[in-house]
């Protein structure tokens, strides 16, 4: 098991005025595949930003609790993101109310779930926690999935997350954006970000979309 690095607090904050779509084209731009899965989607509360501890599923009939994922939320830095590698499953809930609350009181900033989640009601209601899932699902883990592994690499919506690599989402979707690239993509994608207002104003100007787009030749 590895220690999660810790990532500055203005670099954090650097994220959380870029969109994951910025951030995506940034790590394209290094040759890099950084985004996941469409169907992990925004379920509860908002932009995420923050560096990745890990926890993997398997399946099994034991009925045992999720250890790793309960010592990983106790244990965390605060800001930290969990995610959790169950494998793709959709039917089943790998997080709940209250693993939420834990996060909550841990001051965690949220998850991403490579399978389902619960009590979505509980969570918007009573913590505007963000979390990301493949799916919503009534089913518990219990007798069906244990974890067995903490902060190793886990697969996440099609990416390999290693503990400290900085998670970015938002409605657009989920980015992992691996630690030693993390100052190159914060450049890359404010760069992005700042052609784009650019272009935004040249086509508003202008009322031409093609001229808009012709001084960086991007679409």
């Amino acid at each position: 098991m590895t220690t999660p690095a810790v990532h500055p607090a203005e670099t954090i904050e650097a994220f959380r005025g870029i969109t994951t779509a910025s951030v995506s084209d940034a790590l394209q731009e290094l040759g890099v595949h950084g985004y996941m899965s469409s169907q992990i989607r925004l379920r509860t509360g908002q932009k995420l930003v923050g560096p990745a501890v890990t926890v993997r599923e398997v399946p099994t009939s034991e009925r045992v609790p999720p250890q790793h994922a309960l010592d990983v939320i106790d244990n965390s830095a605060p800001g930290s993101v969990v995610v959790i590698d169950i494998g793709e499953e959709t039917e089943v809930a790998v997080w709940g109310g209250l693993m939420t609350a834990g996060a909550v009181a841990n001051d965690l900033a949220g998850a991403v779930l490579d399978g389902g989640m619960r009590d979505v009601e509980e969570i918007r209601r009573d913590f505007g926690f963000t979390v990301f899932s493949r799916s919503v699902s009534t089913a518990t883990t219990v007798g069906r999935y244990k974890t067995v592994a903490a902060n190793e690499p886990v697969r996440c919506g099609g990416v390999t997350v290693n503990p400290g690599d900085l998670i970015v989402g938002d409605g657009d979707g989920v980015v992992a954006v691996p630690h030693a690239l993390v100052a190159q993509v914060l450049e890359g994608a404010t760069s992005i970000e700042e052609r784009e207002r650019e272009q935004t104003r040249l086509i508003l100007e202008s009322g031409s979309l093609a001229a808009g787009l012709a001084k960086y030749n991007r679409i």
